[in-house]
């Protein structure tokens, strides 16, 4: 389920998202990082996260990683989203699309405060 309470939506298949690779932002018992919340990328906060020691850009091929561009779809650390949201970073977010797990770490309200649809 989603944050919303109906059924969790696709995030991205291009680059394929999700802790499953399978381009939701399921989780299981594994995810100690909550990869559960679909967030647009942006300059200012794959910046951010460089800084903060987790470079989402640069291509990382022996993990199959492709490297994350702007406006690619991403699903995010939890944590990850609201350090960047307390520090004025946070990349928008698909609610349609976001694990309702994200709410054990940020509110809805936070969440909603950045939220555009799942087809933009």
């Amino acid at each position: 389920m989603n944050v919303l309470g109906t059924p969790l939506a696709l995030c991205s298949t291009e680059p394929l998202t999700g802790w499953q690779r399978d381009g939701c932002c399921n989780t299981d018992a594994a995810d100690r990082g909550l990869h559960v919340v679909c967030a647009v990328m942006t300059e200012e906060f794959l910046a951010f996260s460089k800084a903060a020691g987790n470079d989402l850009s640069t291509p990382q091929p022996r993990y199959g990683f492709p490297g994350l561009n702007p406006g690619d779809r991403w699903c995010l650390c939890a944590t990850r989203w609201e350090d960047a949201r307390a520090a004025g970073f946070a990349p928008d977010v698909v609610l349609e699309a976001t694990h309702a797990k994200a709410l054990e770490v940020t509110r809805l309200g936070h969440l909603q405060a950045h939220a555009i649809t799942a087809e933009t």
